[in-house]
């Protein structure tokens, strides 16, 4: 009948967002304040036509809980804090050693973002940013992220 109907409305940028970043080449914070500044979609070149996805990605959030104990938070002072690096891998946090985490905001420490140009690699790829990272101090949900992808 041509009727619309939102169930959720969420006007600002989601967590997500690095995924289609990644994919399309488009950088979405910038994008939001240049609309937000008055440019039109066509202004910034943002026309669906020219929108072209290449490859695929994926992310991973690694979250300071402990997947053995129903996810519950784990706090305490990272002893060693070291990511992973490479081609296809992009990484949005900040973390150090000695940083202190605490029980009493979002329990996310980091974001793995990789990208591939097929399904399989961008897994093998997550699946090595995951095994290669060193965070020491507290538990993270890393060992149930690397479950999911062999799965």
């Amino acid at each position: 009948q041509g009727r619309h109907y939102f169930m959720e409305v969420n006007p600002r940028v989601q967590v997500e967002h690095t995924v289609t970043e990644q994919v399309t080449g488009i950088d979405i914070v910038q994008s939001t304040f240049l609309i937000a500044g008055g440019a039109s979609l066509e202004e910034i070149g943002l026309v669906q036509e020219k929108i072209i996805p290449r490859g695929v990605a994926m992310q991973c959030r690694i979250t300071t809980e402990d997947p053995a104990k129903d996810f519950a938070p784990s706090t305490g002072m990272l002893d060693v804090c070291r990511h992973s690096v490479g081609p296809g891998l992009r990484i949005d946090g900040y973390s150090y050693p000695g940083m202190v985490v605490q029980p009493y905001f979002d329990s996310l420490l980091v974001k793995y973002t990789a990208t591939h140009k097929n399904w399989d690699g961008v897994i093998r790829r997550m699946r090595r940013a995951l095994r290669d990272n060193h965070i020491r101090g507290v538990k993270t949900n890393i060992p149930f992220l690397l479950n999911v992808l062999d799965h």
